[in-house]
């Protein structure tokens, strides 16, 4: 059976829904009036003073009928990209999202601030930075797809299980972001973990950093940290929101192929050792030296990315069975919609 033949069976569902989470209110005022035409015959005198509400998240949650551990995976996208990353891969297979589900997960997809489907702010009083988006020529090189001779040809590392056919597919997942707004981020995935409750976060690149400082915002809520190929950290590592918790880093191929990525692994390699000094259960996955080879940066896409998810669920399975994911301490945050 193929990765695009495994998830033929239908999903059973408990419940689905979804809702925005965060953000914070905010005033426009000394904005120009203009004259604008939405279509060829609505036109209007368009006046953009006023309230809005910026900085929200959209998730989006799914729960199967049948549930394999009580606790929700947040899935939370990198830099650059929307809670689409987790949804369907660049040539068509099934995504994280419906392995997870069906190996008996409530997954719950974050669009954080800036991103798909929670929305942006025009104006730079909001956000003062312009805005940046990654091009194809960043990505090969930065997600570890091929060499940057590479490129044009689209020729990519040997051995490489990234489906390079639907690269430019791939592109179109960009969208812009705003450098400035990390602590934006953090706020508002701290608002979604409120609405959720306990969980654990699975985290990709960017939003490693995100998910670590979550960790210590929200001890009770964030039970464990799943961090793909993270490239940020929180600091310092504080052991009333690590100890007796585990944490899993999963890495994939061609860590040597960039200085950046050399510095990156090295990196989350400190950042395991600190979260394990403090009393926190980790576990570190290199994939290569596990004799599977060829993951690029975009786990979640390579032709074994169900494999991967089925390995990831079963760690978070085994982890819950051994009481790593401790009870909610009083006062903690009630369940989750779909989760009474």
């Amino acid at each position: 059976m193929s990765s695009g033949q495994a998830m033929t069976r239908p999903l059973e569902l408990a419940d689905f829904g979804s809702f925005f989470a965060g953000g914070r209110p905010v005033r426009i005022t000394g904005e120009p009036v203009r004259d604008v035409a939405f279509t060829r015959t609505a036109s209007l005198q368009y006046d953009p003073n006023g309230h809005y509400h910026f900085e929200q998240a959209y998730v989006q949650y799914f729960v199967p009928a049948r549930r394999r551990q009580p606790l929700p995976l947040v899935l939370l996208h990198g830099g650059g990209m929307t809670g689409a990353m987790w949804e369907t891969t660049p040539d068509g297979r099934p995504g994280w999202l419906q392995h997870l589900l069906g190996l008996g997960n409530a997954v719950y997809v974050v669009d954080n601030v800036e991103r798909g489907r929670a929305g942006w702010a025009p104006f730079g009083s909001v956000w003062p930075d312009a805005p940046i988006i990654r091009n194809a020529e960043e990505s090969w090189s930065l997600f570890r797809f091929g060499a940057p001779a590479g490129y044009a040809q689209r020729r990519g590392f040997d051995g490489l299980r990234f489906p390079l056919a639907a690269f430019d597919t791939f592109i179109q997942h960009a969208v812009p972001r705003w450098l400035g707004n990390n602590d934006a981020a953090l706020r508002t995935l701290c608002a979604v973990i409120d609405r959720v409750g306990p969980c654990v976060v699975v985290a990709h690149s960017h939003g490693g950093e995100v998910a670590f400082r979550a960790l210590h915002e929200r001890p009770a809520q964030v039970r464990g940290v799943v961090a793909i190929e993270p490239s940020g950290f929180a600091e310092p590592v504080r052991a009333p929101a690590v100890a007796g918790k585990p944490f899993l880093f999963v890495y994939g191929d061609y860590l040597d192929a960039t200085p950046l990525w050399q510095r990156l692994a090295a990196a989350g390699r400190q950042y395991a050792d600190a979260l394990a000094a403090q009393g926190g259960h980790v576990e570190m996955w290199r994939l290569a030296d596990m004799g599977i080879r060829g993951n690029s940066h975009m786990l979640m896409m390579d032709d074994n990315s169900d494999e991967i998810a089925r390995r990831v669920s079963g760690w978070v399975r085994e982890a819950a069975a051994r009481g790593g994911f401790n009870p909610a301490p009083p006062g903690t945050s009630g369940p989750a919609p779909g989760d009474g």
